[in-house]
């Protein structure tokens, strides 16, 4: 391998810490089997998933980037004052306004922070991952908090039994901070929109275009609606290029990295990506049946698992990579310095 380090002006960025969390209710194949017409072999055989968390009533998205973050900071050991910035990928924030980063920065105490949400459907977390990172490689902040979160069944409708079966509550939270001398941290990425894939996966009620109303609420306006069949192919065919993308311009192969942490949508589509990049499995990290789809949650998610099992060490080579609604597609490469 010779890996080709792109030139940062001033200085590189890298994760320092990370923290997870996910609700303690948990919804099983069994329980939907008990709800909606399906079955846990039919779930399990197209999508790999076994379970999935839901959110307590009376909480929010922001409540379980606080939990993340606590321990995000925690292993740190700094104090939320420190947080010069927070930015939160989601697309189910507590309310339309205002930010979600605004709610978890009071509730965690960091004062003097500034922030802001990045709406990126399943791709949020990368999204607002880079937009960390050049803030800390410009030299304006050297602790920026970056939260992916998704509280996916408050917009389920547990009566499509297509959709149903997907997602589930979760988040997660890193801590960017300047790499030291001889650190690489974050080396590349690929990012792309392509707003034509938005009748495919979205959710109408609610905005500007159709506000909330009876109408909206009658017409289920106010779940998510996926044409599963165009998600699929769109996701297989742009999570392959746009990792294939990453990996070619920097003189790096599949067979180079520590570990692959995908988006975790489908395990059909995770094992197709990695089939092409010609990664050995049990480097390709795959912990939907536990989670199901938590959107902008399952990268941080996946990080934990990889440190858990023992696949995600310091020094590895790391490739990230998420298709999500808009359509919207990231990967990026870093080298892991915890």
């Amino acid at each position: 391998m010779s890996l080709t380090v792109r030139p940062v002006v001033g200085r590189r960025a890298k994760i320092t810490a990370l923290g997870t969390y996910v609700p303690p209710q948990v919804l099983t194949n069994q329980d939907l089997e008990k709800i909606v017409e399906t079955t846990d072999q039919w779930i399990l055989e197209r999508t790999g998933i076994r379970e999935r968390h839901m959110l307590a009533k009376g909480k929010g998205t922001s409540d379980m980037c606080v939990e993340a973050a606590k321990k995000c900071l925690a292993a740190r050991g700094i104090q939320p004052s420190e947080v010069e910035v927070i930015i939160v990928g989601t697309v189910t924030p507590d309310m339309m306004f205002p930010s979600t980063a605004c709610l978890v920065q009071d509730k965690i105490g960091a004062k003097g922070a500034w922030g802001f949400d990045v709406s990126a459907g399943c791709s949020g977390f990368v999204f607002a991952l880079q937009a960390g990172v050049k803030l800390v490689e410009s030299g304006a902040h050297s602790k920026v908090l970056v939260c992916g979160a998704d509280a996916n069944t408050r917009m389920t409708d547990y009566t499509d039994r297509s959709t149903c079966v997907l997602f589930g509550d979760g988040a997660g939270a890193v801590l960017l901070e300047p790499a030291a001398e001889g650190e690489i941290g974050f080396i590349d990425f690929v990012h792309e929109i392509d707003g034509s894939g938005a009748a495919a996966l979205n959710l109408k009620g609610g905005g500007s275009l159709n506000p909330s109303s009876h109408e909206t609420v009658d017409k289920k306006m106010h779940y998510i609606f996926q044409d599963g069949q165009a998600v699929y192919k769109f996701a297989v065919r742009k999570m392959a290029e746009a990792t294939a993308k990453v990996l070619e311009r920097n003189g790096v192969t599949g067979s180079d990295l520590g570990c692959f942490i995908p988006h975790q949508a489908n395990k059909r589509i995770i094992t197709a990506t990695a089939d092409r990049l010609g990664m050995d499995p049990e480097r390709v990290i795959i912990n939907i049946d536990k989670y199901g789809n938590t959107s902008a949650g399952t990268i941080p998610l996946a990080m934990e698992t990889a440190i858990e099992e023992g696949k995600l060490k310091k020094g590895d080579l790391v490739l990230l990579a998420a298709v999500g609604a808009g359509f919207t597609v990231g990967a990026a490469l870093l080298r892991w310095e915890i």
